[in-house]
């Protein structure tokens, strides 16, 4: 049997605060297979950015074990690169030099450092701004950065965390676009945090849905809808229809439970 890319087995996550212990997540079981876009879908709180942080390593599960490629995830490692919602960029350098930084300090030859940042300035859109500060530029050329840079490395996951979630709708449709053909060009495994439907039905493979208190799996739903996508040519299809309806009634039931619960 073929060993799953990622694996988490009866993950558990507990945070304690004076005398209460609060439970994130519980019992989550999820293989990945490598090269897929799977969305984390679900309503604020329900862990999604969790998962993501006991992935990179930021924090360990109270319960359960996490791998990727047959290794179990105990620290942050190159392998494994994060897209944040707001982008963490060094404002004194150039957009140029925020790209090329994490090359630098490996032990990568300058020609390297060069044909790659070149070719992802190229490929993002932002050869005409290499120059520019950060503060020069805006918050979706900032992402554009952010995706860059995290891209540059070559890791073999990719973990956003809503990164596009405060951008203007204009300024997410390019860069959904751009995501989507880089991970086209690259196949690097991509694990995606939204509570956008639209959102994850134009990007995902693979759309795993999420309900909190405590934060759990609750349906795991292939989509199948033909690529390339846009908004436009996907959102008549009945598929789409169909997959959004059903998403929709799922997470309507589980706000009503939520309510039911918080009272």
């Amino acid at each position: 049997m073929t060993q799953p890319f990622i694996h988490l087995n009866n993950v558990e996550k507990t945070f304690k605060q004076n005398q209460t212990t609060q439970t994130v997540l519980e019992n989550i079981d999820l293989d990945i297979t490598e090269g897929q876009f799977v969305c984390l879908l679900g309503p604020s709180g329900c862990g999604k950015s969790t998962i993501l942080n006991l992935l990179a390593g930021f924090e360990q599960s109270t319960q359960g074990h996490i791998y990727v490629d047959g290794q179990r995830i105990v620290a942050p490692n190159i392998d494994r690169a994060v897209v944040f919602q707001q982008a963490q960029l060094f404002p004194w350098l150039s957009v140029k030099e925020n790209i090329e930084f994490p090359l630098k300090q490996s032990k990568a030859t300058a020609q390297y450092i060069a044909d790659q940042t070149e070719y992802y300035l190229e490929k993002t859109g932002l050869k005409k701004f290499e120059n520019h500060r950060i503060w020069q530029i805006s918050g979706g050329m900032k992402q554009r950065v952010a995706l860059a840079r995290a891209w540059v490395m070559k890791p073999k996951i990719l973990l956003m965390d809503e990164p596009f979630g405060a951008l203007d709708a204009q300024t997410r449709i390019l860069m959904q676009e751009t995501l989507t053909q880089l991970w086209q060009d690259n196949k690097t495994t991509i694990l995606f945090v939204t509570h956008d439907i639209d959102e994850s039905l134009l990007l995902a493979d693979r759309i795993i849905l999420m309900a909190g208190h405590p934060g759990r799996i609750i349906d795991d739903i292939q989509n199948n809808l033909p690529r390339p996508r846009s908004i436009e040519n996907i959102a008549q299809q009945q598929e789409f229809i169909e997959s959004k309806k059903h998403i929709l009634e799922i997470m309507r039931k589980e706000v009503t439970r939520m309510i039911d619960y918080l009272h």
